[in-house]
């Protein structure tokens, strides 16, 4: 390769308040394919160079990031974790003109326009919770509960089990965790009737003492607990709970086989974790595969046209390829995989598959 870089910015939540196991796993997978990318070529035989900035899961700061990028003559941008955050990213990149690849966010309304250049590797949430909401109606439940922490993901996360479970007669009772200790809402949960308790929270705090609340309360032996936004997934669920942590359901987007490319980029990112990746890793790496290849069709790629339509790329979970989904303002890859998974009570360390969706064509 020859010539200067292509310069992408890669945005992650490394601090607190961030998840910061969620944005080690999104930064492994980026730049892993940014290694890739450099591998095969580059871009037009210039390297791909991540500029990573950490937003903390903060508007506030990741837009300050998307700003100082710009000027620095960003190519485009990738990654972000925390629906609010990626919701602020999409914004100001679209405003500024830089091409965006939101890797894990799934907030159904990332922009309020439609936006031209702003494209998303990660389902919808209403495609997701949906595919959790029939999973549990397929095991019976009629009537469950949500604690849930405020703002616009979890409320969203709520009114999509609402709809769905009103669809089929059932009910969502919420609790605001802000109105109750762990020992409150164990009290208040026995008295709903409810027999799954959803955490719309965020890890560790409030989630790690409602599960170990839930868990020694014999009054609520038989009730499920579930946590739909995947925490169950990263190791520090594991580390922090052990056996408390296990058999709580959750999202994650995989399939049942990877492609080659997947099989080959697990093996790498257990290599490079020295663990199990998540499938916000694999997020990642086909976030950087897709704009590479967005790139690579704009001639070694400058900035604001970008054709994501003409997006075909092999990915780590199947062909991603891009299109307007109805109710959506970006780009969507429609749809990656789905599963409903959890930590076998056996073996926290292994996952169980409880119900899957291949992936497909919207």
């Amino acid at each position: 390769m020859s010539g200067s870089s292509v310069r992408v910015g890669a945005l992650v939540p490394l601090s607190r308040p961030g998840w910061a196991a969620a944005g080690r796993q999104l930064l492994a997978g980026l730049e892993l394919g940014a290694a890739d990318v450099n591998a095969a070529g580059g871009i037009g035989g210039r390297p791909v160079e991540l500029l990573v900035r950490d937003t903390a899961a903060d508007p506030v700061r990741a837009v300050a990031a998307v700003e100082e990028l710009a000027g620095l003559g960003v190519s485009a941008l990738a990654g972000e974790y925390h629906s609010v955050v990626a919701r602020a990213v999409a914004t100001r990149a679209e405003e500024l003109g830089v091409p965006y690849v939101c890797a894990s966010a799934v907030l159904d309304g990332l922009v309020d326009a439609p936006a031209r250049r702003v494209a998303r590797i990660a389902p919808a949430q209403s495609y997701g919770w949906r595919v959790y909401a029939e999973f549990l109606l397929g095991a019976g439940h009629r009537r469950i509960a949500v604690a849930a922490d405020p703002g616009a993901y979890w409320a969203a996360g709520t009114e999509i089990l609402r709809e769905r479970f009103a669809a089929h007669g059932g009910e969502v009772v919420g609790f605001d965790v802000r109105d109750h200790s762990p020992g409150s809402l164990c009290d208040a949960l026995a008295a709903s009737g409810a027999g799954v308790l959803l955490l719309l929270v965020g890890h560790p705090e409030p989630a790690v003492p409602l599960v170990r609340a839930v868990r020694r309360d014999p009054r609520l032996g038989g009730v499920l607990l579930g946590a739909p936004a995947g925490q169950p997934e990263l190791p520090d669920w594991g580390d922090q709970l052990g056996t408390d942590g296990a058999a709580v359901p959750f999202l994650r987007y995989l399939p049942e086989r990877f492609t080659p490319h997947g099989a080959r980029v697990d093996a790498a990112l257990r290599e490079l974790l020295g663990a199990e990746p998540s499938f916000v890793a694999f997020e990642g790496w086909d976030a950087i595969a897709a704009l590479a290849a967005a790139l690579r069709t704009a001639g070694s790629g400058s900035g604001s046209a970008l054709d994501w339509a003409g997006v075909e790329v092999a990915g780590t979970r199947g062909v991603v390829r891009f299109s307007r989904v109805p109710g959506s303002g970006v780009w969507q890859w429609a749809w990656p995989p789905v599963q409903v998974a959890d930590r076998d009570p056996a073996e926290p360390g292994r996952f169980r598959v409880l119900h899957a969706v291949a992936g497909r064509e919207e």
